[in-house]
């Protein structure tokens, strides 16, 4: 369990973002290598990286904290079956403005990075703020449902790196109990969630005029 003095306030910069895109893209070629006829498959088929949950959070409202990086990379599904949902990845950020967690173990010397992947049923054409904006809104999972609690920013394409994508700033974000299959998640940070809404200048309930605009 983090406390708040455990969390580092430093801003998280577009710089930051390339870091945690880079170290995703070495941590991913390793696993493509160990494993070319399973997670391998999944080369060439990117759609994006996304940074997630509290740091993500720290990202939009500047006062979450940032105990570690949780990094999310999304692809485009093959026919012959889906990427690995259970695998999971560690690295470490290495030393930097936002020290290290000191529960982490020693060989961390800074935050600690964690990399989780998905595959969807989309092209790799499809633009990846919609696709992702469409899996959280849906929030068929557990997994979609706690990301969806939080917040959601671009880290590749590169170019678009820093694009705050959740909440969606496009239109009225559902109410909490949407979000009702993550439990003490939801309810646990709704405030974190409702400082990143305001952030964003995003109403908490759609209004007449929002549901005439909202494509």
């Amino acid at each position: 369990m983090s406390t708040l003095a455990d969390r580092s306030t430093e801003r998280i910069e577009i710089s930051d973002l390339h870091h945690l895109a880079d170290i995703a893209a070495d941590v991913e070629a390793d696993l493509y290598a160990r494993h070319p006829a399973s997670s391998g498959r999944y080369a060439g088929r990117l759609l994006c990286r996304v940074l997630c949950q509290g740091a993500e959070l720290h990202y939009v409202d500047h006062t979450n904290g940032v105990k570690d990086f949780d990094v999310w990379s999304f692809y485009t599904e093959r026919a012959e079956g889906p990427f690995p949902a259970r695998w999971r990845g560690t690295a470490d950020f290495g030393r930097s403005k936002f020290g290290r967690f000191p529960g982490d173990p020693p060989r961390h010397q800074g935050r600690r990075v964690d990399l989780m992947g998905r595959s969807l049923h989309v092209p790799l054409t499809a633009d990846p703020a919609d696709v992702i904006r469409n899996y959280l809104s849906a929030a068929r999972t557990e997994s979609a449902s706690a990301l969806a609690a939080k917040a959601a920013v671009l880290i590749v394409p590169s170019d678009r790196a820093g694009e705050i994508i959740w909440p969606d700033p496009r239109r009225p974000h559902p109410a909490p109990e949407h979000h009702a299959t993550c439990g003490k998640v939801a309810l646990r940070d709704f405030n974190s969630w409702d400082r990143a809404r305001r952030r964003l200048d995003i109403p908490s309930r759609p209004t007449s005029g929002d549901l005439k605009l909202a494509p």
